[in-house]
Order: C-alpha cells, then structure tokens, then sequence
C-alpha cells in the first residue's frame, strides 16, 4: 500500500467517514427493524383474525410501522444519518411533499367515490 493511501484512510477516519457503522450497531438496527416485523405478523396473524379489528385502524398502524423501518433503513443502511444536513434535506423535503401529495388525493378520491352514491 502507498503512503498516498494510508494518508487518505487516516483522513477518512480522522473525520468519521467510515467508523460510524460498526457491527454492533448493524445488529442492534437489525434487531430493531426484526422487533418492527415480528409486531406487523402479530397484528396481521393474530389480532385481526381473531379480534375483528376493522381495516380502518389497522392500516395507519401498518403505515407507521412501516415508516419506522423505512427510517432505520434509510437512515443506516443508506448511510443518510451520518450525511451532511444539505443532503439530507435534499432528500427529506421532497419525500415529505410525496406524502402530502399522496394524502390529499387519497382524501380527494373519497371525495369522488361518495359524489357517485
């Protein structure tokens, strides 16, 4: 290996480039996104079926789990958490505009599908 190279991965780890994901935290963020999924099987398998519980409260539940994973996922396996803000504002904004887009058409469909009754 050459100098230039061990100069450049000292650099890289003086600024924490590479030593923010450790195994540790790799299992412990494996753990968390596991303990998520195992509580959608549970609701989807257990609670619904054998409680009766309508559509209408499970689905927001499933949503918000499922954004608690795409967080964990976004965030540490694509390494955003450990990113500069500029980028990650770069990418936040516009998921979130995204999702309000989504909302409101959802909201307007209902509209339309209850003008037809």
């Amino acid at each position: 290996m050459s100098s230039q190279t061990t100069d450049v991965h000292a650099a890289d780890a003086e600024h924490g480039e590479h030593d923010s994901m450790t195994k540790g935290r790799i299992w412990k963020v494996f753990f968390i996104l596991l303990a998520i999924t195992c509580v959608e099987f549970f609701i989807a398998l257990y609670l619904a079926p054998h409680f009766g519980i309508s559509a209408h409260w499970i689905n927001p539940i499933y949503i918000v789990l499922t954004l608690f994973k795409a967080f964990y996922i976004v965030a540490y396996f694509m390494h955003l958490k450990f990113e500069k803000i500029g980028l990650m504002i770069a990418i936040i904004v516009p998921i979130l505009f995204i999702i309000g887009l989504i909302l409101v058409l959802t909201n307007e469909s209902h509209y339309w599908i209850d003008l037809r009754r």
